[in-house]
């Protein structure tokens, strides 16, 4: 009972931060196997599905608010989609306890962009446009990189987008439509993995309480300035991502 519990605390509670900010999924694998102890593609399952959701239900609410380039989100996931495949495969074939390690670091650095970052700086910077095989490359390497560490896709692909000159609220927007499109091979893989009848109630805990946190967070977005919010999660992932490489 105390697991559920945890699961559905910490699925609310990201994803209402994501749908507040965009970010925070990447916490999600490091709860379930740095925390919880389970099997490293359990974990990645579990996330993924609630990628998915918050994916959907996200990149949904930018597109009614005309925060959402489809060209770009498109071409990404195009190239998102091979490179899932790709992590996933790579990561089945990596020793569980380096993957981790891998997550570790994936969220150690984007803790890291997050501070260092000027979002105002960078929306006033640009609408530079992004050629259509670079993007499909970019979707490659970055859905390859989140679908083998966990890390879910906006942590990574909308810092980049922003650095890119893409405007800050088309690369959220833009970020979590692509993650659709790393976190469906992403949970087919992972899964086949699993024990499916010890998951499913689980998953299914976990992706009403995900989408419920998005929900939340993406009707109260304009209610609560993000900066701060996001500041303190980069903070908060920086702390536990040593911690987690120290104590391995």
């Amino acid at each position: 009972m105390i697991e559920y519990l945890i699961i559905i605390a910490a699925n609310i509670i990201i994803g209402g931060m994501i749908g507040l900010t965009g970010i925070a999924g990447f916490l999600l694998p490091m709860l379930y196997s740095g925390f919880m102890g389970m099997p490293a593609a359990q974990g990645m399952a579990l996330s993924f599905f609630a990628f998915l959701i918050s994916g959907i239900l996200g990149s949904r609410n930018y597109y009614k608010s005309d925060n959402l380039d489809v060209k770009l989100a498109v071409t990404i996931s195009i190239g998102s989609i091979i490179g899932a495949i790709a992590g996933v495969w790579m990561n089945l074939l990596i020793n569980e306890s380096i993957v981790k390690r891998i997550l570790y670091l994936v969220v150690l650095l984007s803790g890291i962009s997050i501070l260092v970052r000027k979002d105002k700086e960078r929306e006033e910077a640009g609408k530079r446009k992004i050629p259509a095989a670079a993007a499909i490359l970019f979707g490659l390497a970055t859905g390859c990189i989140c679908a083998l560490s966990g890390a879910g896709g906006p942590i990574l692909v909308m810092p980049l987008l922003v650095t890119f000159g893409v405007q800050v609220k088309t690369a959220v927007g833009v970020a979590l439509f692509n993650s659709i499109f790393i976190a469906i091979p992403s949970c087919i893989g992972y899964s086949m993995q699993c024990d499916a009848s010890s998951m499913a109630l689980l998953l299914v805990v976990s992706m009403i309480s995900h989408g419920a946190g998005v929900w939340i967070g993406s009707r109260n977005a304009d209610m609560i300035k993000p900066q701060p919010l996001k500041k303190g999660v980069a903070i908060f992932s920086i702390l536990i991502a040593i911690f987690k490489l120290i104590t391995g």
